[in-house]
């Protein structure tokens, strides 16, 4: 059963609830510190991936929250967007299409996340992206943001400004597009019955990759497959795990620790 205190407690929160931009980037990071990212219920879904994101929110919080076990993005979203809403949040679903390996982007609807007002300023919160990601909310508007060694850009498409551009660069890296959206809000409902999408699920369930992840206070560890990427400062190590035992213990870190 969904409760803020048991949520808060999750995330090692005690402080002031009123609804700030300081508040919001204290939960943003402690989210993705306790709360890990886990896509394998996606295997036995088949093309049905999609059809799941409007959740139950008590069945999702029993499991993920108070079972301890990690979600998938619309299931971390969604408890996130709960908590932010009962807390006095102004909140609005958007949603992106990744990049990909091959560089173009998925289905528009691909990834859910959400905008957070406050008095004209918007803030783009994602707690739920499977890959290397922000660890506090970045604000919707031109320029360089920078957050732990990392630095993020979102560009506006400048041929008719539909699409925006959210761009990550490492400390000793080049920037490279994460993904594109829409500034428009969605609705659960959009997401029923796209054939985009389960058309992209047929093809991501040709070849399911598992990818786990959880944000550390300076950084990240993302295991794509036994690709380990961990992120520190900025900074990039990336390792392949091919022994067993060292991928079992990597999987173990981000489910279980902290």
């Amino acid at each position: 059963m969904f409760d803020i205190d048991i949520y808060l407690k999750k995330l090692g929160y005690e402080g002031p609830l009123a609804p700030t931009p300081e508040l919001l980037r204290e939960l943003h990071k402690r989210h993705l510190m306790y709360v890990p990212f886990d896509n394998v219920l996606n295997k036995g879904r088949g093309d049905d991936i999609w059809e799941y994101v409007d959740i139950d929110v008590d069945e999702t919080f029993d499991a993920v929250i108070t079972g301890g076990r990690g979600g998938v993005c619309h299931e971390i979203s969604g408890l996130f967007r709960v908590l932010l809403t009962r807390l006095g949040f102004d909140v609005a679903i958007t949603s992106a299409g990744v990049r990909m390996a091959g560089g173009e982007f998925g289905p528009i609807r691909e990834h859910m996340f959400h905008v957070v007002k406050f008095d004209g300023e918007r803030h783009l919160v994602d707690v739920g992206l499977a890959g290397p990601s922000f660890l506090e909310p970045l604000v919707l508007t031109d320029g360089v943001q920078h957050q732990y060694g990392v630095d993020y850009r979102l560009d506006q498409d400048e041929r008719d400004g539909e699409y925006w551009t959210l761009n990550r660069r490492p400390a000793e890296g080049q920037w490279q597009p994460v993904y594109r959206f829409r500034d428009v809000e969605r609705q659960l409902a959009e997401w029923r019955g796209d054939e985009d999408l389960r058309s992209y699920a047929r093809d991501l369930n040709a070849a399911v990759t598992l990818i786990r992840g959880r944000a550390f206070d300076n950084g990240q560890s993302t295991l794509i497959g036994r690709r380990w990427i961990r992120i520190e400062d900025g900074k990039e190590h990336m390792r392949v795990l091919v022994k067993a035992d060292d991928y079992e213990a990597v999987v173990n870190d981000i489910l279980q620790g902290v």
